[in-house]
Formats: structure tokens, C-alpha cells, sequence
């Protein structure tokens, strides 16, 4: 793990991921069971530049472990990655997407990267630095309105893709004639969403862990929930927009799967039927006071007063013996 050099932005955020991926390779058999005999080795998934990743065929005759750089086919010609999944766990994932059924076929591995290759990735990083420096200064030049987020050169140097971020249409064909001329390779302008940016920019979020776009998300959904004012009703009438809103100024990705079956429209509607915490009641033991109510998994805590004892029963059980039809 020493020898990855960084697919992205922050180098120990890579080998976080990479160290998530070990992990989840490591408990494959208890997962999907012991390896069947026609599971395709071939098949492995490739981390990018961008935290993006694809599926690639191994036509080198080497098995792949996690975290080796590699040199594969791109766009007509070749650029870096870095193995990310393997074996069972790369072949669950390509079905998932539904890759299989297409029939899409997989661009390969060329080869495994030596140390010459190592030296190039190194060289590549450092130019980056000053390619995006001189495309913002182009960029102020030709007094374009949009945000630069990110540029990739391609390890053969000959095409240079530029991530933007902008509120409406800009013509950019003069800065693409400038780029072109001044770097002598084929240059790719791509708008992306705010939730692209913050997934190239490896950020951290409020829970203090990498943000899930960037660590562990295969696809960045356009918009996880649609009804965004339901999960601030559903969160207890509450408006405060910090709570559901990420640092892509979008609602969070994680929100969506704390979502239950029922919907939000079913949190609501529930919580009218809901105790309120320190309401008395008589049951057949005796007096007892509700002393918790769990709204997501739709229990009742009530705490006797003569035995101060505690006892944990559904929402439809307290409904059906004290409240009135």
C-alpha cells in the first residue's frame, strides 16, 4: 500500500478506499460463499482519475491484487489506474450494474505498471498542478463565466479532459483553441453537477468520515429523494437545512437510505398516533408513565412507577389497548 500513488485529489484518502475494498475482499467467502469454479477472473474493477471506476478485462496472465498500479486502454490510447475489486466481488458488481446482460464488452489491462510507469504517474501529477493553473489564467482571460474543478491529463499526454461547474451554456471554443495550441493535445470541456465537484474534491462531511460519493458510491444519483420537504416534516417539523443539506449544497445521499417502505408520507401520518413522552397511563399491572418512543422502528418504552421497571412494546400493541377508537 506504501507504493500506490493517488487516482484522485488527496493521496491517504485513496488508500482508505483501497483499505475498504481490502476489507471487503477479506470477508468475501462469508458473504457470497465459497468461490464457484466458472467465476470469471478476468473481470476486475479499475479506480481512475476522479474517483471514477470501470470494468476492465485482465488479458495480462498475472492475478491482480488490490491497490497495483496498471496501465490500460484509453480513448485510443492508455492511461493509469489502480486495482480496486477482484475476482467474485468485481464479478457481483458488473451483474449489479447490469453489464453482463448487455453484452457490453470491457476494454483490457495492458500491462502491469513497472517502475519507468511509476516515474511517468509521478511526473503527470506534478504537471497537473501547473496545467490547472494556466487554464484559470485562460480561463480569466477569455472572462469566461463558469468554475474550474478539476483538469486530467491523460498519462499519454494527449488528450487534457476539463471539469467545469457553471449556471448556464459558455461557449468555450476559443479557450479550446487556446488550450489546444498551447498544450498540443485534444482537449474534452465537461460539464458537471455539483455533486460531481464535491466528489472529485475528496472532502470529508459532517459525520467526519469521507463523504460516501467519494469512498464507497458506484453512481452518483441525480437526486436521491424528490420529496425533500417530507424528511424535514418527517425529522420532527424541524427546518433546519444544515441537517439535510451536503457540502454540494444537495440533499444528502445518505438520507435516502434511512428511507423506510412506508415513505415519509407514512412517518407523518404516524406520528399522530404517538404517546407523548411522559404521559401516564393505567395498564393491568399498574400505573405506568411512557417514557420513550422510538418514531422509525415504532415502539413504546413504558416505565412502571411502583416497580420502576421498563418494558418495550409496538406502537399497534399500546394503540390498541389506550387509545380510544
Amino acid at each position: 500500500m506504501s507504493n500506490v500513488i493517488c487516482s484522485c485529489l488527496l493521496g491517504d484518502n485513496t488508500k482508505v478506499r483501497l483499505r475498504l475494498s481490502q476489507l471487503l475482499h477479506s470477508e468475501m467467502e462469508a458473504i457470497y460463499g465459497a468461490s464457484p469454479e466458472d467465476v470469471f477472473e478476468d473481470i476486475c474493477e479499475i479506480e481512475l482519475q476522479g474517483c471514477m471506476r470501470e470494468f476492465f478485462r485482465n488479458n495480462t496472465g498475472i492475478p491482480f491484487t488490490i491497490g497495483l498500479q496498471v496501465i490500460i486502454e484509453s480513448d485510443g490510447g492508455y492511461d493509469f489506474g489502480v486495482v480496486y475489486s477482484i475476482g467474485q466481488i468485481a464479478r457481483k458488481k458488473f451483474q449489479l450494474k447490469g453489464l453482463e446482460k448487455n453484452g457490453q464488452e470491457c476494454t483490457a489491462v495492458l500491462r502491469v505498471a513497472d517502475e519507468s510507469d511509476c516515474q511517468a504517474i509521478v511526473d503527470l501529477k506534478k504537471r497537473q498542478s501547473e496545467i490547472r493553473d494556466v487554464c484559470l489564467n485562460k480561463i480569466k482571460k477569455h472572462e469566461l463565466d463558469l468554475k474550474l474543478v478539476d483538469v486530467e491529463l491523460r498519462m499519454d499526454q494527449q488528450k487534457l479532459s476539463v471539469y467545469y461547474t457553471s449556471s448556464h451554456r459558455v461557449d468555450f471554443r476559443t479557450l479550446v483553441r487556446d488550450l489546444a495550441g498551447e498544450f498540443k493535445a485534444r482537449i474534452q470541456m465537461v460539464q458537471i453537477t455539483t455533486r460531481e465537484e464535491a466528489r472529485r474534491a475528496n472532502a470529508y462531511g459532517p459525520c467526519g468520515c469521507l463523504l460516501c460519493c467519494s469512498s464507497w458510491l458506484q453512481k452518483i444519483h441525480a437526486n436521491p429523494f424528490s420529496e425533500k420537504s417530507q424528511y424535514s416534516e418527517a425529522a420532527g417539523n424541524e427546518s433546519h437545512a444544515f441537517n439535510i443539506t451536503g457540502i454540494c449544497n444537495r440533499p444528502k445521499c445518505c438520507l435516502s437510505y434511512s428511507k423506510h417502505e412506508g415513505g415519509c408520507n407514512h412517518q407523518i401520518s404516524s406520528q399522530s398516533s404517538l404517546p407523548p413522552v411522559g404521559s401516564r397511563v393505567n395498564t393491568p399491572e399498574g400505573a405506568a408513565v411512557v417514557d420513550a418512543v422510538d418514531v422509525q422502528k415504532q415502539l413504546v418504552w413504558l416505565r412502571y412507577q411502583k416497580s420502576d421497571q421498563v418494558r418495550r412494546i409496538s406502537l399497534d400493541k399500546f394503540n390498541a389497548m389506550f387509545v380510544k377508537k
